[in-house]
């Protein structure tokens, strides 16, 4: 089965950085574009980035220039690299992927930001 595996959450000051690890297995890894999202207390789960299996990279609009998603298919491993992190970068970020029509999910880790 389909299993995300997320890693690398933690707490942070304004202004610093974090990166995030998803490990994936149960799918074809290069054969699948890869996304973060992330979900604030009281808010919808929004898209942060993507990346599609020729590493072709899009980030939502209030994260471009700061995060930058990557992938490495040899580790079946899709990162986030988070710079700048700001207070509104709180949440719990969320690895996901579209495979045989289905979106799976990881289970989450947290990001606090504190200023």
């Amino acid at each position: 089965q389909v299993q995300l595996v997320e890693s690398g959450g933690g707490l942070v000051k304004s202004g610093g950085s974090l990166r995030l690890s998803c490990a994936a297995s149960g799918i074809l890894f290069r054969s699948n574009a890869m996304a973060w999202y992330r979900q604030a207390p009281g808010k919808q789960r929004e898209l942060v980035a993507g990346i599609t299996i020729a590493a072709f990279t899009h980030y939502a609009d209030s994260v471009r220039g700061r995060f930058t998603i990557s992938r490495d298919n040899a580790k079946n491993t899709v990162y986030l690299q988070m710079n700048s992190l700001k207070s509104e970068d709180t949440a719990v970020y969320y690895c996901n992927v579209r495979a045989s029509d289905s979106d799976y999910w990881g289970q989450g880790t947290q990001v606090t930001v504190s200023s």
